[in-house]
Parts: C-alpha cells; sequence; structure tokens
C-alpha cells in the first residue's frame, strides 16, 4: 500500500466512526470565519459551489441560501449521510452530497463559481493536487476560498501544533503556514489574498472527545502542554498548569481566498 493510499485509508477510518459528532459541533457549526467565507465570495443567485473535503456539511449549508446549488463533495462517505441529515434539519433542499476525492475530483473542467473548503485542508495528503483540481474545475474569474487552521511562521509554535494534531488525530497530515498556502496558491495558478486571520478556542475535553482521541494520547497532549516553553504556552493561550481536560486554549486560524486566473 503506497503512503497516499494508507493516509486516505486513515481518514475514512477515523471520520467513519465520529461522523455525527461533526454534524453536532459548535466549532465546525458556526463561527466568524464561515461567516467571512461566505461574504467574501462572488456569491450570485446563479452560481454554482462545490463545498471541497465537506465533511458532515456546515459550510455547504452556509452557501445554500444565497446560491443557485452546493455539491457537498467528500472522501468518507459517513460524512455524506451527514449532509443530508444536516440538511433535512435546517429544510435546504439545494445541498446535493456527492462522494469524492479532492486531489482526483468527479467533475468537468470550469464547472464551478465558487470552491469553498473549511477544516479539511490539513487531512490532504497532497494539497497540490488539490489546487490544480480545483483551478481545472472552477470558472475562469472564479475563486477558491478557504478556511483552516494554520500553523505559525515559528519554528516551535509550528513544530507544538503538528505534534499535539497528530496525537489527537492519526488521519491529520500537516497544518500549513500561511505563507505555504500563498506559495501553493500562486503555483496553482490563483491570486492568493489572506482575508482574515483569527484564534479559535477549543475546549480540550470536547476538542479530544469529538475525535474519539484515546485516552493515552490526550494524557500526552496534556503533558506536552505542561512541559511546553513559556512562549509556546502563550501562543496557545494555556493556562500554568493543566490537570484534566475543563480548560480552553486556543490555536490559529486564517480564511485565505485564491482567485482563479483568467485563461488565455
Amino acid at each position: 500500500m503506497t503512503p497516499q493510499k494508507d493516509m486516505k485509508q486513515r481518514v475514512q477510518s477515523q471520520f467513519g466512526h465520529v461522523a455525527a459528532n461533526y454534524r453536532t459541533s459548535a466549532v465546525h457549526a458556526d463561527g466568524e470565519d464561515l461567516k467571512r467565507m461566505v461574504k467574501q465570495s462572488p456569491v450570485t443567485p446563479t452560481a454554482l459551489v462545490l463545498d471541497a473535503g465537506c465533511g458532515a456539511g456546515h459550510t455547504a449549508m452556509a452557501f445554500a441560501p444565497h446560491v443557485k446549488q452546493v455539491i457537498a463533495c467528500d472522501f468518507t462517505r459517513s460524512m455524506l449521510t451527514q449532509v443530508k441529515a444536516l440538511a433535512d434539519e435546517r429544510g435546504i433542499d439545494n445541498v446535493t452530497a456527492q462522494h469524492g476525492d479532492v486531489e482526483n475530483l468527479p467533475f468537468q473542467d470550469r464547472t464551478f463559481d465558487i470552491i469553498a473548503s473549511r477544516y479539511s485542508a490539513h487531512h490532504w495528503p497532497h494539497p497540490e493536487r488539490a489546487l490544480a483540481e480545483f483551478a481545472r474545475v472552477l470558472k475562469a474569474g472564479g475563486a477558491f476560498i478557504i478556511s483552516d487552521i494554520m500553523a505559525a511562521e515559528d519554528y516551535a509554535q509550528d513544530t507544538f501544533l503538528q505534534t499535539i494534531e497528530r496525537l489527537r488525530d492519526v488521519s491529520h497530515v500537516r497544518d500549513y503556514r500561511i505563507s505555504e498556502w500563498q506559495s501553493m496558491l500562486s503555483a496553482a495558478g490563483f491570486m492568493p489574498e489572506l482575508l482574515h486571520a483569527f484564534d479559535l478556542t477549543l475546549h480540550f475535553d470536547t476538542w479530544t472527545r469529538r475525535m474519539m482521541t484515546p485516552a493515552p494520547n490526550a494524557q500526552m497532549i496534556m503533558s506536552l502542554f505542561n512541559s511546553a516553553s513559556d512562549d509556546v504556552k502563550r501562543g496557545f493561550g494555556l493556562p500554568a498548569y493543566v490537570s484534566g481536560g475543563d480548560f480552553t486554549f486556543v490555536i490559529p486560524g486564517a480564511v485565505m481566498r485564491g482567485e482563479a486566473k483568467v485563461r488565455r
């Protein structure tokens, strides 16, 4: 088995068991970043939107009232069941669930006006392939907009973030830095723009239970929190000492947009 196939199987295995947790997750259901994604996208009543790596479908539902149709696409089929349930709960009838891989999309060239992705890209084994696919299926002048966790440019903060993410979730690949996204977007033919940087506040118990993180891994994360340098603790909004899971911390995020260059 290739490393890429192994990682994709890990994604399916991990999220197959916890899909319903993401439909009810407050972090995923709302947020200033989600509002900005819609507000700063070229939404029109005739627009066709792709929610790439849709998870339980919260991003698709946010766009749906403003556009003609949203295709919610995910690699994990149990997530698509949650998309359908969420659409039914909210009375939304213009969201369609579609199984697919962001690195090999099952759509024709120049299909979509907007591609949106939220809290998904850190699971993609090859984000550059996904961006190439987005450039292929976007119409000329369309836009890709992403909200995700963004690693700090500081190496110590970056390393710490990747370590706790991996301990929590074995399907985690990487939280990229803003500078890395800018480079990847440019290489794929997009004009990148940073729209909004934010700190995402997380409750430790809720964060680990949502992913069903094994107890030994959760303990290792708390041990890392307690042994972290003062700079790292400040960067993650950590108290001086943690004991038990009833505390909050912050991780950095950002909303970025890449406008598709007009093809000649």
